[in-house]
């Protein structure tokens, strides 16, 4: 045994036993709290916050020892259905590492809706979280005035509050005075029963008294105030409204008809549809709608919808209406071309007309043979085609084309940029593109990329130098070694532009590996953490909880938990090694599978395994090494110990063997004094064990003890008997199991 161990085992037989206890702040769950800005008051059950009122606290208790000088608590929220992945803070306290209670004020964020949010508090020195708080409802009011609903959400409230549906049909109810009606959740109530719905619209079915509140929760709707006003949908008789057959569907331009409803009643409100769009109405008595197919945009499918007291709201089948000349021509180039000098560009058109008449011009002055649907123009100046539609039942019509400026350049502009995502460090290649080139001509720029990307001239350059053999469009910057800031020359004709500079940092793709003498701190023990790279001359730092604070030390010492990692400097990138934790050594992962006092009958054995350790070694009372394993057998009576490794700490535990004693509980004992007999000591299977309860009472049921690990020392010699035989009861419990019971005299 090393003196060290030697050391530990006598102070460990000197105190019979040594009770390993872990030791550390205990972060209590958050608990609502009254507000001391306002009257005497009870804590908050539920929070209902608006912007009038949004001040609430929660009172937060913790246990020592004091947290770390520099520590911070921060009060959370977790997200509607309790969740902490991503919490929201809502309070940090620094000023607060030596108050063991005190409460946290906060102001409810505006985007809280829900009924299942709960509070942690986290602290950062040590790094702690307490268990999270129970469910609280919350909601921010952001709307706190009387919804108001319509038909579609149209903002007219019917007359009388009343709407008429036909049997089979529906209407659809909707808020139109809640700004951004999608932030919240609704009740809707036909008469007083809650459906399901929890939009700010319904589709109405069924006849009754409908109404909708902005859902707040079961406490906080309420005050809120936001119950609508009442529509009562009723189910009516349907008049069969329809359009009566126009004289003509497909109109020329010079065409105007009138749409007729078949129900002409001047106490009818009529609402005219165009793909499902209103663009007239409701007008009582307006049966008709006027179609004047000179107006562009005329086609479309039509339809017509009818309401009134003692019928039901309905709509008509939709009539399509067309255009007899309804052709397309399509520009196919851009807005604006540049014209290279001696070169020439091609403009194109199509078109779906039947028998098309071309023709192209050139500042608004027809160009001579030009009937084709492409046009190659080597002159500046504004372009578009006319296409003429001949025959058909309205005669000939016209259209023309957007119009391209054709310009010639006065200079170009070369715009490069990463392909792809790219970070400095982060990359291990990259390359660099065109992506851009834009034509300057009078003071207008147009993108020109596709035009003229393949008739430049390239030539990359990085840091101010050619780089060999980079001619292209694009550049491949496949190693750290490339690093640099980059350019691209372009040249055309009498052009000569130059890009924009790109800096790119590549990391090296290296890896740096670091590793522990061990992973416990403990007293007398110090750790080591080395690294298999060469230092030298190197610019590195070792860092601490992400925090650099040693940029000299090639062998780092060890001497506060946390988690470590090295990062050394490679062609201007960090490279960061493995992380390693060092945390304090905790006793309580030695774990042993028997009591302090161990208690088997003479002649039999009980073998004892420890777990959490590394190395183990056992020992008797004369310092006899008695196993090297996680177990022993124990034979004898004696004192033994237990010296437990992890890694380079120990722990030590004693241990006590007794046999069991072989005689019976005792029913008589004489407290006279005299030594003999005086106090009522029980077999070693039941005393002295945590694990066992015994539990004297009185004549009258009284309890006079309840004791675990009994030291065989009752009565006290302070106790008095008022009876010369006086009767006592006791029980010996395990658990919810009783072991024996039974009577004591006391003969005095």
């Amino acid at each position: 045994m090393t003196p060290k161990m030697l050391n530990s085992f006598l102070r460990t037989m000197c105190c019979l036993f040594i009770m390993p206890m872990a030791f550390g702040q205990t972060l209590n769950k958050p608990v609502p709290a009254s507000n001391p800005n306002l009257p005497p008051n009870d804590p908050w059950t539920a929070v209902c916050a608006s912007e009038s009122f949004n001040q609430y606290f929660v009172n937060f208790t913790w246990n020592p020892p004091v947290v770390g000088s520099s520590n911070e608590f921060i009060l959370e929220l977790s997200d509607a259905n309790g969740d902490f992945t991503t919490p929201t803070e809502l309070a940090r306290a620094t000023d607060k590492n030596e108050v063991f209670d005190f409460e946290f004020e906060f102001t409810l964020p505006e985007d809280t809706q829900g009924d299942n949010y709960r509070f942690r508090v986290r602290s950062t020195e040590p790094a702690l979280t307490s268990e999270p708080s129970d469910a609280y409802s919350m909601y921010f009011l952001g709307f706190r005035t009387p919804v108001l609903i319509s038909e579609n959400g149209n903002g007219t409230i019917p007359q009388g509050g009343s709407i008429a549906i036909c049997d089979g049909g529906s209407v659809t109810l909707a808020t139109h005075n809640v700004d951004s009606p999608e932030n919240y959740q609704y009740n809707w109530y036909r008469s007083t029963t809650l459906l399901p719905e929890k939009s700010n619209s319904l589709e109405v079915t069924e006849s009754g008294f409908y109404s909708v509140e902005i859902d707040y929760g079961p406490t906080c709707s309420g005050s809120a105030a936001t119950q609508s006003n009442l529509i009562e949908v009723s189910l009516g008789t349907s008049q069969g409204i329809a359009i009566n057959p126009p004289t003509k569907t497909v109109l020329c331009p010079t065409d105007v008809i009138t749409l007729e409803a078949n129900i002409d009643n001047a106490n009818y409100d009529y609402t005219w549809f165009k793909d499902s769009a209103v663009i007239a109405g409701p007008t009582p008595g307006g049966s008709n709608f006027t179609i004047d197919a000179s107006i562009a945009g005329f086609e479309g499918a039509y339809s017509v919808a009818i309401a009134g007291n003692g019928i039901c709201n309905e709509q008509s089948s939709a009539i399509g209406i067309s255009s007899s000349g309804s052709f397309t021509v399509n520009r196919e180039n851009q807005d604006r071309l540049v014209l290279l000098p001696a070169g020439t560009v091609t403009l194109n058109i199509t078109t779906d007309a039947s028998n098309p008449a071309i023709q192209w011009f050139r500042n608004d002055v027809e160009i001579n043979g030009e009937t084709n649907l492409s046009l190659t123009v080597s002159e500046v100046g504004t372009y578009y085609a006319s296409v003429s539609e001949t025959g058909g039942s309205c005669g000939s019509s016209t259209k023309t084309s957007e119009i391209t400026e054709v310009v010639l350049p006065e200079s170009f502009e070369l715009v490069i940029d990463y392909d792809g995502s790219y970070e400095n460090c982060q990359n291990s290649s990259i390359v660099l593109q065109v992506t851009q080139i834009l034509a300057t001509s009078g003071g207008t720029s147009s993108d020109v990329t596709d035009q003229v990307v393949n008739e430049f001239n390239y030539q990359w350059q990085k840091d101010g130098s050619p780089v060999a053999g980079a001619n292209g469009s694009s550049i491949s910057v496949a190693s750290s070694v490339d690093n640099g800031n980059y350019v691209l020359n372009g040249s055309l004709d009498s052009f000569s532009p130059v890009s924009n500079e790109l800096s790119v940092i590549l990391n090296s793709g290296e890896t740096v590996s670091i590793t522990s003498s061990g992973a416990q701190l403990c007293d007398g023990v110090s750790l080591t953490i080395n690294t298999s790279a060469d230092l030298t001359g190197a610019s590195f730092g070792w860092l601490l909880n992400g925090n650099e604070f040693d940029t000299t030390s090639t062998e780092l010492t060890v001497s506060e938990a946390g988690v470590y990692q090295l990062s050394i400097s490679s062609d201007g990138c960090p490279i960061l090694s493995n992380e390693i934790t060092i945390s304090n050594f905790d006793e309580s992962i030695i774990v042993v599978d028997a009591e302090e006092n161990i208690v088997f009958p003479e002649g039999e054995s009980q073998t004892v395994t420890a777990s959490g350790g590394t190395s183990y070694e056992w020992y008797d009372a004369s310092n006899a090494l008695l196993s090297s394993t996680a177990s022993v057998t124990l034979e004898l009576e004696g004192d033994y110990v237990l010296i437990a490794s992890v890694d380079n700490c120990q722990i030590t535990k004693a241990f006590t063997v007794t046999y069991r004693d072989d005689f019976q509980i005792p029913n008589v004992i004489t407290a006279n004094g005299d030594g003999i007999n005086d106090l009522w000591v029980i077999p070693n299977t039941y005393s002295r064990r945590s694990d066992v309860a015994v539990i004297i009472y009185n004549e009258t049921g009284a309890e006079l003890l309840n004791q675990t690990a009994y030291a065989n020392n009752w009565p006290p010699s302070s106790m008095a008997f008022p009876k010369r035989n006086q009767l006592f009861y006791y029980k010996i419990r395990k658990d919810n199991q009783t072991l024996k019971q039974g009577t004591i005299t006391v003969i005095k």
